[in-house]
């Protein structure tokens, strides 16, 4: 009996140990990964299948290449008047010829088109924790508009290090707002508000253009994403505000700035 319990014991702590080593890199990872998946950055994702895409390509080219070369040289004439006899097929080898190749380029297909929407799934899901700007498009101008009022035209401001979201529309015609850096672009039109996201991971300048034609100043329709550190965004936009509230008070009519009410039109 002494005996039995050992063993048990042995076998018990046997399985603690190796259920401890087996958990242990699982948890660890489960909460890396999270850490990871807490913003998804589409330009990774794009990135990510845009290699995959040019992987498959080349690798498809490759055996196309080699097939075709196999029956190239098969299929030669070795002499001058040499008439050539194509084989017989089964009816289960014709069915393999065409049902097989049909699969393999089909399954790569659909593995492709399956990581792309999850793709699409990433650059819909907005982080909650982001900044978001106004966006009016024009000819030949982009138009942005803080949540504070301060507003800039072909240059857009922004922290790194935070999600920023644009809602956008469009006062003439179509527009396509696209930032080939973060691998993102999205039509802005009129009369319907539209979105796009980006995450600028670390300060530094990219290049914004019109991607869809708007007219003849359409190359002309180009813009900056300036990506600041966050003490340097705060104390721009501490600037900003200050020459949007002084700007404001210029403009405003002089029952607003006095406080005194408007004299009232004579009548004639």
């Amino acid at each position: 009996m002494h005996k039995e319990q050992v063993t048990g014991a042995i076998r018990w702590a046997s399985a603690a140990v190796l259920g401890g080593m087996l958990a242990a890199p699982s948890w660890a990872a489960d909460t890396s990964q999270a850490a990871l998946q807490k913003i998804n950055d589409p330009a990774r994702g794009w990135d990510h299948l845009w290699r995959e895409v040019i992987v498959d390509i080349t690798i498809i080219g490759i055996l196309f290449a080699l097939v075709t070369a196999y029956f190239v040289i098969r299929s030669r004439r070795t002499a001058e008047n040499q008439v050539g006899a194509s084989p017989t097929l089964s009816p289960a080898a014709a069915v393999a010829w065409v049902v097989i190749p049909i699969f393999i380029f089909l399954s790569i297909d659909l593995y492709t088109a399956a990581n792309g929407w999850v793709l699409w799934n990433h650059y819909r899901d907005v982080p909650a924790d982001r900044l978001e700007v106004k966006l009016e498009s024009g000819m030949y101008s982009w138009d942005y508009t803080y949540p504070n009022g301060v507003r800039t035209q072909n240059q857009l401001v922004v922290p790194a290090g935070k999600p920023v979201m644009l809602r956008m529309t469009s006062r003439d015609t179509l527009h396509s707002h696209y930032i080939p850096d973060f691998r993102v672009k999205e039509d802005s039109m009129p009369g319907r508000v539209t979105y796009l996201w980006f995450y600028p991971e670390k300060p530094g300048e990219h290049v914004v253009t019109c991607a869809e034609y708007c007219g003849v100043m359409h190359g002309y329709m180009a813009g900056r994403i300036i990506v600041k550190s966050a003490d340097e965004y705060a104390a721009w936009m501490k600037q900003e505000e200050i020459q949007f509230a002084a700007a404001s008070a210029t403009d405003a009519p002089a029952s607003v700035k006095t406080g005194q009410p408007a004299a009232k039109p004579k009548k004639t």
